[in-house]
């Protein structure tokens, strides 16, 4: 009885000073504040998943932690509720820090996660293991108005909520490729487990070669509701 009297009392500590930051009497750094703003710019904390959440069903402050990025997208309109897999909140992603071997449609979460990832983890890798930026992602596609295979469940592709990632191409013009490279030893393997492990962090869930036979030649990274790293 006396530990929960306790962990009840610092739920309600906790609540309070939520409460106090929310109404702004208590000024902590944007970055520790909840309800700030997500800057891409900020090194990821315990408040990363939050804010990236906050931005599902609000696009105008999706756009304003894109505004933080070098991502260039374009905002899309919402499409018809009645179609089969009808889209909110997507912007089409042109270009980043990187090229991208085409443009593609993505939810504003998916994209944000996506410049967490190359700031914060894909840049960083690619720099630890060769001395030399990724210039290029190579993808096969987001947007897929399908279900999950040999399911009736809808795929995280049908909302845009997905991208398949095959490979990637240094500043030497080195093509490092999923298919390829990740059963290898030495920098080609290691660079991609980094990679994996970077994306882990940024997105909800992470799939790659060693999940099934499927995801042999690419990572399949969403913001779906769970959370996985496989």
């Amino acid at each position: 009885m006396t530990l929960f009297r306790g962990f009840l009392l610092l739920c309600v500590l906790l609540a309070g000073v939520l409460l106090t930051v929310w109404r702004g009497v208590l000024d902590v750094p944007p970055r520790w504040n909840p309800w700030a703003p997500l800057d891409i710019r900020e090194t990821p904390n315990l408040l990363t998943s939050f804010k990236l959440w906050r931005l599902q069903e609000d696009p105008a402050l999706c756009q304003q932690a894109l505004a933080t990025s070098p991502l260039r997208f374009t905002p899309l309109a919402d499409s018809n509720p009645s179609a089969d897999c009808p889209l909110h909140n997507t912007v089409r992603v042109q270009g980043s820090g990187v090229r991208f071997s085409s443009s593609f449609m993505a939810s504003c979460p998916l994209a944000t996660a996506f410049a967490l990832f190359e700031r914060h983890g894909l840049q960083p890798a690619a720099m630890a293991v060769f001395g030399q930026p990724v210039t290029q992602v190579d993808h096969v596609g987001s947007f897929a108005c399908r279900s999950i295979a040999g399911s009736q469940r809808r795929s995280q592709h049908a909302t845009a909520n997905a991208l398949d990632i095959v490979g990637f191409r240094l500043q030497d013009g080195r093509r490092i490729s999923v298919l390829r490279d990740w059963p290898k030893e030495g920098a080609n393997g290691e660079f991609l487990r980094q990679v994996q492990q970077a994306a882990c962090a940024s997105f909800n869930t992470t799939l790659g070669p060693e999940y099934n036979a499927a995801h042999r030649d690419h990572f399949h990274v969403d913001m779906g509701l769970f959370r996985m790293c496989r």
